[in-house]
Order: structure tokens, then sequence, then C-alpha cells
């Protein structure tokens, strides 16, 4: 049995980058924005993460019609 680390930690215990990057599939830069804006809470940051995600999809399915 592996021992998950990154969910053993506290909300508040603000994610590395690289990790939160990976995590979500993000591009570095994305990954920092999103920290930037919703602080230490991991999962703040998840949300945020996943509604990034989910404009993203969004847009390029609109663009894909036009």
């Amino acid at each position: 049995m592996e021992y998950d680390y990154e969910n053993s930690l506290p909300d508040e215990q603000p994610y590395e980058v690289i990790a939160f990057a990976r995590k979500h599939g993000l591009t570095v830069p994305a990954a920092d924005a999103v920290l930037f804006a919703k602080g230490p809470s991991r999962k703040a940051c998840d949300a945020a993460a996943l509604a990034f995600l989910c404009a993203v999809a969004q847009y390029a399915d609109r663009r894909s019609r036009h």
C-alpha cells in the first residue's frame, strides 16, 4: 500500500506549484495563477482548478463550432 503524502497534508498547508500543476494537468503558469488567486486553502485551489479546466473546455468547444 502506497502512502499518499499530498492527501495527508492539512487544508491550510499550501500546495507546491509543480505538484499542483501535475495533479490537475495544468501548465505551471496556470497553476501558479490559481494558487495565487485562491491562497493556501487546498480545497479552494482544487475547486478553482476544476472550474478553470471546465472554462477552458467550454471555450475550446465554442471556438470549434465557429
